[in-house]
């Protein structure tokens, strides 16, 4: 084979697994649990219908949204964050923080609010959070937040509604 030929094959491979990591990473391998499981249920078409494009991506198909996108982030009222897809009230404004990683951040989550599920996607073993409710992806559960509870809920402001107390 020409050189020409193993330098291309091999920019192929390394463009290809580098699309791959990325589909990973904005979640085209995940998979909800069973729709059975959540007490609002509707059908990819109608969930497309109620969410929108983006939302749906994120909450349907576990996307994630391009850092420091959100106007969530900037806000700061009292109030509460609701799940995007069902409305279900998930965290409190006065545990919301500024993680600096580019999406709201909350050291909290309401009693009853979330679901979480291990994310193996990435290279790191991660807990993706869910709506109780819908069932929606909604991010990721770290342990490097502040005190009290040392937690980082890294949540997609799309995911997100805020009700203003």
């Amino acid at each position: 084979m020409p050189r020409s030929a193993n330098v291309n094959r091999a920019a192929f491979l390394t463009v290809a697994a580098g699309a791959g990591a990325v589909a990973l990473y904005r979640g085209v391998a995940w998979k909800p649990a069973a729709a059975a499981d959540y007490s609002i249920q509707h059908s990819d078409a109608d969930w497309m219908r109620i969410l929108g494009r983006e939302r749906y991506w994120i909450l349907r198909q576990g996307g994630t949204e391009q850092p420091f996108s959100s106007p969530l982030n900037a806000e700061t009222r009292n109030g509460t964050y609701h799940c995007a897809g069902c409305d279900l009230a998930l965290f409190a404004s006065r545990t919301k923080y500024d993680a600096g990683e580019g999406w709201p951040s909350f050291w909290d989550v309401l009693p009853h609010a979330i679901l979480e599920q291990a994310d193996h996607e990435l290279l790191e073993a991660r807990t993706e959070v869910h709506c109780r409710r819908c069932g929606g992806h909604l991010g990721h559960l770290f342990d490097d937040g502040p005190p009290p509870t040392h937690l980082r809920y890294c949540i997609d402001g799309l995911a997100l509604r805020f009700v203003s107390a």
